[in-house]
């Protein structure tokens, strides 16, 4: 029956290096008793001493610290699960969350944004930047292909656009929750450049957004009601929830479902009346 060792960090990281081919690296693979890399290749590549890795790998190395853990992930090549996995067995921890810009969404993710026939979904960095959606969110909400990328953005909507923030019924509810979650969001993620232009150029041209930032209050906001108006059918309420996309740590999905049957035919009626994807 097998058991757990006292020394899963160093098991996994020389059967990590084990797998590894030196050619790769431009190490020699001559006169080699063993598969893969040697520890002070590995040191090498990781910019750690030769010593202290032998130690780590031995089970008495200490704990290491996140840079050195990331410089190891980079040495040994590591999937993000295995750098996660490294976290967890060094640290007892998953490693920060950290922005790393819009990633491309995959096919198969976007044909589950399809398959929600009747409820608008968005892609959405913790930057809000929106790199993906449904039909439904075209036809109900806003289409965004007519939107240039650097401005398609959900804060940047919902606070430039008169239109959106007429049509809320609770504008300034959802607003100020959203401020409140992206200050959450982005604290974990790490703000990057692009972030705090996006937060001044909001600061410069929205006082509400200036206020609401200057608050400084941080909320969850995975959960809650839309409401709002549509030109064509009037009142509608839709129940959202944020999920996260496994792989892809700094995207989230958000789907709205229409919380009635009432709101559910409008939403039918609407993508009936649209005209077909060409």
């Amino acid at each position: 029956m097998a058991t757990l060792d006292d020394n899963q960090l160093g098991d996994f990281l020389k059967d990590r290096r084990a797998k590894l081919d030196p050619a790769e690296f431009g190490f020699t693979s001559v006169r080699r008793r063993t598969p893969g890399l040697r520890r002070e290749e590995v040191a090498q590549r990781a910019s750690v001493s030769a010593t202290w890795y032998t130690w780590l790998e031995q089970g008495r190395g200490g704990a290491p610290s996140a840079d050195v853990l990331d410089r190891l992930a980079a040495a040994l090549k590591l999937t993000t699960d295995e750098r996660e996995h490294l976290y967890l067995l060094a640290q007892k921890r998953p490693p920060e969350v950290r922005h790393r810009g819009a990633e491309p969404v995959t096919p198969r993710l976007q044909r589950i944004l399809e398959a929600m026939e009747l409820s608008p979904a968005l892609v959405m960095t913790s930057a809000r930047d929106i790199v993906a959606w449904n039909r439904a969110a075209t036809v109900l909400l806003t289409d965004y292909s007519k939107i240039p990328p650097e401005r398609r953005n959900s804060l940047r909507l919902l606070f430039s656009r008169p239109g959106i923030r007429a049509s809320f019924k609770n504008w300034e509810a959802y607003a100020r929750a959203s401020v409140a979650s992206f200050r959450l969001d982005i604290s974990r993620t790490g703000a990057t450049a692009a972030t705090r232009a996006l937060v001044e150029d909001l600061c410069a041209t929205s006082p509400e957004f200036a206020a609401m930032w200057n608050e400084k209050d941080v909320a969850s906001h995975s959960e809650g009601t839309k409401h709002f108006t549509h030109a064509e059918v009037g009142p509608i309420t839709l129940e959202y929830a944020t999920f996260a996309v496994d792989g892809q740590p700094d995207l989230g999905l958000v789907v709205f479902t229409p919380a009635t049957d009432e709101d559910k035919e409008r939403v039918r009626a609407l993508i009936l009346a649209a005209e077909p994807v060409r």
